[in-house]
């Protein structure tokens, strides 16, 4: 922990944001593959984030990723009996990724990232204004 607890807040919120930001890069990149098989298919990824107190009575408290789970939804079945990956009955599955809700993720995700650089940029001209006063 460093001596200035905002830094540890704010930082924590950035790197939260920041996987947030790659599970959404990777939901996105994947939204258009398709598997043979149901268990094959991409299953999209959803980080799970918990609050972290940073001192004893817990009027600070950081983010932190618990974990990363993977959706549960059921696959989209496609009917393509031409196409290559098709299994015996004709169909390939796709995962139950939605662009526009995942477009929407990312946006606040980045505007939540953007707000932690905003609050390390303003806490550090706070600190170094404060460090001038003495001059």
């Amino acid at each position: 922990m460093s001596n200035l607890p905002i830094f540890d807040v704010a930082g924590s919120a950035l790197q939260a944001q920041s996987v947030r930001l790659n599970t959404i890069a990777s939901n996105l990149s994947n939204a258009d593959s398709i598997a043979s098989s149901p268990e094959a298919v991409y299953k999209p990824l959803e980080p799970v984030f918990q609050a972290q107190p940073l001192n004893e009575d817990g009027s600070l408290t950081a983010v932190r990723v618990k974990q990363i789970s993977s959706s549960d939804a059921a696959p989209i079945k496609r009917y393509e009996p031409g196409h290559p990956m098709a299994d015996a009955e004709g169909y390939v599955y796709a995962p139950d990724v939605d662009p526009v809700a995942q477009m929407v993720n990312l946006i606040s995700a980045s505007r939540g990232y953007q707000a932690g650089v905003e609050v390390l940029n303003t806490a550090k001209e706070l600190a170094l204004a404060t460090l001038s006063m003495g001059r």
